[in-house]
């Protein structure tokens, strides 16, 4: 599965790792996701979400995150 989160829409991020010598390698900076579940309008609903996507649901509410997140497409 993908390594997305469904409210704010953040990926991994891709950089370098650079050591005490200043050798660079590629590493991957992996977001915080966790699987939550919902209950809405009824249903179960099973999400993966990052810790500020949490954060947003806890302070507007799920409808209310899950309306701005279809603003934004």
């Amino acid at each position: 599965m993908s390594k997305i989160c469904f409210i704010t829409g953040k990926k991994p991020l891709r950089g370098n790792k650079i050591s005490h010598a200043n050798n660079k390698s590629k590493r991957i900076f992996s977001i915080n996701l966790s699987k939550k579940k919902f209950f809405f309008k009824k249903k179960l609903l099973k999400i993966k979400v990052s810790a500020a996507g949490l954060k947003l649901i806890d302070k507007l509410g799920l409808e209310k995150a899950l309306k701005k997140k279809k603003n934004k497409k």
